[in-house]
């Protein structure tokens, strides 16, 4: 993908310009949809909330505590978004550079996606576990007392790590690990269909509705297998209120125990809303990053797009 100078290195023009590209696709998709996004961390969370679609989901929470709750914590979201996604880009494309880009293959794609997957969590696992919780403030008082302390991304790293420890920085990390195979999944499967469309049109540059297309695709499938590990994720990074189980909790321990009190729907819920954002979000993030690395390359570069 892409064209641009130092080939064969994981530092160059090319791999910061998808880096910036990913990761500014990411911003403009999630700022789009953010709404359904919180509603599926309230889905996720809140244990006594109702399982409705999407939509009422949506009405409920602007009637009860304001519109303005549908877009509680967007902005650290987005900056954790944006660190997360260049990362991801700047390490995929970096590795698949170095491997031969005229043997690209799903196999190959599946395993640089998972490098970068790892990369990508060990580096900004602290970012999302900050804005989960100032994402979901306000679902009980316990928990707003307790962040009260800080409204910024870098001052809940700064109260977590000097009142809670660096080990809650990384809460979740394991299912996060595991949960690698969520963008793994759906890189090699945006890649392998994206160069069976390319080829099919004997080279030429499919149009936007189709890398848009190509996108949902790809995320759809990654969700839905990975799902109710994402539901854990998202426990433990905000805190689980489950009472019978200890405050430290594990993933396993944990996810028995929805899948005891709850059965197999309580490992799924709020998955519809999950499903509806990622795919959406997804869509539009590959749609915007096509259109904005294209551009960049095609201004600064003045020669087509290699692929």
């Amino acid at each position: 993908m892409g064209g641009g100078g130092n080939n064969g290195s994981i530092f160059s023009y090319e791999t910061l310009v998808h880096a910036i590209s990913g990761a500014a696709g990411s911003v403009v998709a999630m700022a789009t949809f953010f709404p359904l996004d919180t509603v599926r961390s309230r889905l996720q969370l809140e244990e006594n909330r109702v399982s409705k679609n999407t939509l009422a989901t949506i009405r409920e929470l602007a009637a009860k505590e304001g519109p303005i709750t549908l877009y509680r914590g967007m902005v650290p979201v987005l900056q954790s978004l944006c660190a997360s996604n260049f990362v991801y880009f700047y390490t995929f494309h970096g590795l698949k550079m170095l491997r031969n880009r005229q043997n690209q293959t799903a196999g190959n794609d599946l395993l640089v996606a998972s490098i970068a997957g790892v990369i990508n969590v060990l580096t900004t696992t602290p970012l999302w576990v900050v804005n989960t919780r100032l994402k979901m403030r306000g679902i009980n008082q316990a928990q707003e007392t307790n962040n009260n302390e800080y409204n910024t991304l870098y001052d809940g790293l700064i109260h977590i790590l000097k009142y809670e420890g660096i080990a809650k920085l990384w809460a979740g990390t394991l299912p996060s690990l595991i949960l690698v195979t969520n963008p793994a999944i759906q890189f090699m499967t945006y890649e392998a269909i994206k160069r069976r469309v390319i080829a099919s049109l004997n080279g030429a540059q499919p149009p936007g509705w189709i890398f848009f297309a190509i996108g949902a695709m790809a995320k759809a499938i990654a969700t839905a297998l990975t799902y109710p590990l994402q539901l854990v994720q998202t426990q433990l990074r905000h805190g689980h209120k489950f009472q019978n189980l200890p405050p430290n909790a594990g993933t396993l321990q944990i996810l028995f125990f929805i899948l005891k009190k709850q059965g197999l729907a309580g490992l799924y819920k709020g998955m519809e809303a999950k499903l509806l954002q990622t795919v959406l979000t997804a869509a539009l993030m590959f749609l915007a990053y096509e259109k904005i690395s294209r551009l960049v390359f095609r201004i600064l570069l003045h020669r087509p797009i290699l692929r």
